[in-house]
């Protein structure tokens, strides 16, 4: 599953969460993940409610907070994540999103990053909207952001700081170190928040995608303006419409740790898939085959990845074909919390339904029951899920 960011009006956390929302990931599941952290339990409160904004329906999201008297270091942030009940891919991009804030404050006030406290981005409000992000993203089963170009507004805001001009500093630090690129905003105001660049410059690609579009969710923000005050989250599948090429290298001199990093750096990168195939190699040395899918015009990029990050001195690609069913990520409810389960369809017919394991385990041991059980009750409800969809799905070919 990937998605685009489509933003007419900018971008905050309370938005991006009620994209997610609107998209089909329910409220309920949002409280759920976020019950995770260990702030108390009265420390906020989430309503989601349906509005207009022009004439476009959207889903808001309200996070009320009670006041604190503190103000939290980055320190204080990580220590809470890592302390928290969230799956791990959660905490790394939650944790990741509060150091970019971190080192954004830090360039525009000139001190260190290890002495900023943070004031707006760090209160809890905050903390709810880039975990409840991560956590959505997750449970969408989103393996790839995109987003359009960001409209930044001008005039003024009030903060903890004092009257800050619009964009405010730390937004376009944030959005200067991921080079996103801007377009005229359609009038004055705080169209993109600190907290929303955070989110855009950790998970976001600056591009649309070629993709089989499946269902699109409307976050809608506070403030009315003289246009809908919206963003867009489209949802679909990946489509490779170009040729593919399928690398392959021989390595006998590496310590096995490092493969996992290479395939996560090639992953990152585009790569479909990487895989490794144990082999026996000259004077029956036992070795890897390393081997990566990708889409052809990724191919001087990758292997600049295995070349850089492996002990290998060459490598050799082939051009290839290949057939896919069509699959998306559902998160599915089952008395254990929500889990995301892939689905497979060729020609139409759901064919297969597979739970991501990890969070079963997760969930098994929470519950201390055994991660059958959860499995199962996944199963079960993504049977359920099929049943109640409307219309079904094409097999795509690439």
């Amino acid at each position: 599953m990937i998605a685009y960011l489509d933003m007419p009006s900018g971008l905050s956390g309370n938005m991006f969460l009620g994209c997610l929302v609107d998209a089909g990931w329910s409220v309920e599941a949002l409280r759920e993940a976020l019950a995770g952290l260990p702030l108390p339990p009265d420390s906020y409160t989430i309503r989601a409610e349906t509005v207009r904004r022009g004439a476009v329906r959207a889903t808001l999201i309200t996070v009320a907070c009670v006041p604190e008297a503190a103000h939290r270091s980055l320190a204080d942030v990580l220590a809470l994540l890592e302390a928290a009940r969230l799956p791990e891919p959660v905490k790394r991009g939650a944790s990741a999103t509060f150091r970019r804030l971190a080192e954004a404050e830090a360039r525009v006030h000139g001190i260190p990053v290890e002495a900023v406290h943070f004031h707006e981005v760090g209160a809890v409000d905050a903390i709810v909207d880039i975990v409840g992000v991560a956590a959505g993203l997750h449970a969408l089963g989103v393996e790839r952001l995109y987003a359009s170009p960001v409209p930044l507004g001008h005039g003024w805001v009030e903060t903890d700081h004092g009257r800050l001009p619009l964009p405010a500093p730390a937004t376009l630090e944030l959005l200067a170190a991921a080079g996103a690129p801007l377009r005229p905003p359609p009038g004055e105001g705080e169209l993109v928040t600190p907290t929303g660049a955070a989110l855009l410059a950790q998970y976001a690609t600056f591009e649309q995608p070629v993709m089989a579009l499946e269902r699109i969710g409307y976050g809608a923000g506070h403030r009315e303006f003289d246009w809908p005050n919206v963003v867009r989250l489209w949802l679909g599948v990946p489509l490779h419409v170009g040729p593919m090429v399928q690398m392959e290298t021989n390595i006998d001199d590496m310590n096995p740790e490092l493969y996992a990093a290479v395939s996560e750096k090639l992953f990152a990168a585009g790569a479909r898939d990487v895989w490794l195939t144990p082999i026996q190699m000259k004077k029956g040395r036992p070795g890897v085959l390393l081997s990566v899918l990708a889409p052809a015009e990724l191919e001087s990029a990758l292997a600049d990845i295995i070349l850089e990050e492996t002990t290998t001195l060459g490598l050799r690609v082939v051009p290839v074909r290949r057939h896919e069913a069509q699959r998306a990520l559902r998160p599915v409810s089952t008395p254990f919390g929500a889990v995301p389960v892939k689905l497979k369809w060729v020609g139409g017919r759901l064919m297969g339904a597979a739970p991501e394991y990890e969070e079963c385990v997760r969930l098994a041991r929470e519950h201390g029951v055994p991660v059958r059980r959860v499995y199962e009750a996944a199963l079960a409800a993504a049977q359920a899920l099929w049943a109640d969809e409307a219309s079904e799905p094409h097999d795509v070919r690439r």
